[in-house]
């Protein structure tokens, strides 16, 4: 990946710092982009220690406002783009209230397609890029507490297979990454008691995702668009 720039949303923590870590490492210029200018710093500095280079841009993605400047903010070109940035929310779906539900949407639905359609423009243009959406296994199996949160899931998949049909004839691949329980911030315990669930019977580090999204992202994934790709343990295969 040297000489590409990729763009990693919610980036300072979870599969996003792990993801923005891992194509620094494969050559890229990363982009970091979160919403707390310490954190990101730290993760420049991971960065940095394995061997690459990338600057931060602050944005809260939730908001419109912030969202709609977020690309000019950013400033250039994405030869790269990991839509990350995301929020989860498991509990009994009448627990739901209308705040929260649309702040699910507007960080998981809304961000992704406003995100790729303002970079891949660009990437259409000079005939390559490569997008890569993270989902999860939310959006394939049913969860009981996760009504709303698996919905904005399933919508990356439909997002993903439509944007891979519109701007793949002009290079440009979409790709959906869907991972199945993850050691991230989440409550250790339920991620414990998903990871047992898996074939593999245990939850995955953010690492092994983030590797996974370093492959999809690569030239090495050349003639792979439309697709998503489970990394899950096994948990949506039977």
């Amino acid at each position: 990946m040297t000489g590409l720039t990729a763009l990693v949303t919610g980036a300072t923590s979870g599969i996003g710092r792990a993801a923005a870590i891992q194509l620094a490492a494969q050559g890229a210029r990363v982009i970091v982009h979160g919403r707390d200018a310490d954190r990101g710093a730290q993760v420049l500095d991971d960065i940095a220690a394995a061997g690459g280079t990338g600057r931060f841009v602050a944005a809260d993605l939730s908001q419109t406002l912030e969202l709609v400047d977020f690309p000019e903010a950013v400033g250039e070109a994405m030869d790269i783009l990991v839509n990350n940035a995301g929020r989860s929310w498991f509990g009994p779906s009448d627990a739901l209230g209308t705040t929260p539900f649309d702040g699910l949407f507007a960080t998981n639905v809304r961000t992704v397609f406003w995100l790729t359609t303002s970079f891949a423009k660009a990437m259409a243009r000079r005939g390559s890029g490569s997008i890569v959406n993270v989902s999860s296994m939310a959006g394939t199996i049913g969860l009981a507490s996760g009504v709303a949160y698996g919905g904005t899931k399933q919508a990356v998949v439909g997002m993903t297979r439509s944007f891979a049909a519109e701007f793949g004839p002009q290079g440009v691949r979409v790709n959906a990454v869907a991972p199945g329980p993850v050691y991230t911030s989440a409550d250790p315990a339920r991620t414990d008691a998903l990871g047992k669930t898996t074939l593999l019977g245990r939850a995955a580090q953010p690492e092994e995702i983030a590797r996974v999204i370093g492959f999809v992202a690569s030239p090495a994934a050349s003639y792979i668009t439309g697709a998503v790709i489970p990394v899950d343990g096994g948990r949506t295969a039977v």
